[in-house]
Formats: structure tokens, sequence, C-alpha cells
């Protein structure tokens, strides 16, 4: 018996909803382990058709974790225009982080929604593409562009409560409110840490 593949089931959204942005975008791809690239550029598995986008813009990287069975994922930020905010961090050039069961991301004014649904095969994984109507992500006092890394990022006042503007809120998850203070790790810090590749040449 064939083992079950594991599924990202990735929702998209852009303000203008234009047909021509997500014109070449499948249904469903099946894609083998090798990194899965985003991007404007004919060799992108993933084809966004937006002329801010750089022809590699992010790819969904999938490994094994020693001593685990399933595979995981990780997004690495490829282009050299743009960052990629990812669950609340921003990605430059060749830095990754691993993904979680829900992932939040935005880049070029799209914003993305990924979940994983784990299988137990090794060889390839399943993307299901789902465009959404609205919005996936809210961002208070903040357009969705690549010149967000320009607006001050003043902090609040201590025990005001209230966030920073650069701070990500999303839609649809009730758990997470304006108001809610980012939940420590058990160890303390943050659990998820940035990695930075040696550039390897132009991916732009």
């Amino acid at each position: 018996m064939d083992k079950p593949l594991t599924v990202l089931r990735v929702s998209l959204y852009h303000p203008t909803q234009g047909p021509a942005v997500f014109a070449n975008i499948p249904p469903q791809l099946q894609h083998d382990i090798s990194p899965l690239l985003v991007g404007r550029g004919q060799d992108a598995h993933l084809r966004l058709q937006l002329p801010t986008l750089s022809r590699r813009h992010l790819s969904l990287e999938p490994y094994r974790e020693k001593g685990s069975s399933l595979l995981v994922f990780c997004l690495k930020a490829l282009s050299r225009r743009g960052c990629v905010w990812v669950n609340g961090l921003t990605l430059r050039f060749l830095e990754q982080v691993p993904l979680g069961a829900v992932n939040r991301v935005s880049f070029s004014g799209i914003q993305m929604v990924v979940h994983v649904e784990g299988g137990m095969s090794l060889e390839a994984f399943v993307c299901c593409f789902h465009l959404s109507p609205l919005p996936l992500i809210y961002r208070p006092q903040a357009e969705e562009t690549d010149e967000w890394e320009s607006i001050p990022q003043e902090q609040p006042p201590p025990g005001s409560g209230q966030q920073a503007p650069g701070h990500l809120g999303f839609l649809h998850d009730p758990s997470q409110t304006r108001d809610s203070p980012p939940q420590p790790s058990p160890g303390g810090g943050t659990e998820i840490q940035l990695q930075r590749e040696p550039p390897d040449g132009m991916l732009c």
C-alpha cells in the first residue's frame, strides 16, 4: 500500500484579485522533495504574474528531521529586492525559517496561508491551492508593499497593551488578538531561529 503524501493546503489572496495574477495556479500540484520555487520566472513551480516579484522569490523546502518519519518544511527567501514575512518574522535574502502546522506568509502584496498536513511518504508531497476572495492576514497601519521596512517602527509605551505598527495580526484566528501578548517558549526567548546561508549567485 502506498504511503500517504504530506499535503500543503495553500490559500492565496491579492487585493486586486486580477485573473492574471493567479492565472497559472493549478488546483493541485504534486511535487518531489526538491525545493518548490515561487516567483514569476518560467522555472517557478508556483508562478505568480506580478512585476514586483523576483523570478525566484521564495521556496518551500521539504526535509526530514533526524529520527522522524515525516516530512517537515522550511521557507527560504530568495529575493534580493524585497522581504518575506512569515508568522511575524521578516526574512531577507537567503534567510529561512521552519514552518509549523499553520503559517501566515506575505510578500509583494500577496497573502498566503499554508496548512501542513503530515503524511508518511518521504518521496513527494501535494499542494492544494485555494484563491480567497477575502484578506487572510490583518496588518494594522501598514500597506501590503515591500516598502514596509521604511515605515518607522514606533514602540508602544510600557504597559499600554498596544502593539507596534509592524506587528502582524491575523484574521480568522480567535486565539490571537491585537491585545494578546506573544507567548514565550518554555526555555525563554523565541523558538524559531532565522538562518542565513552564503550567497550562491544572483537569484533575481
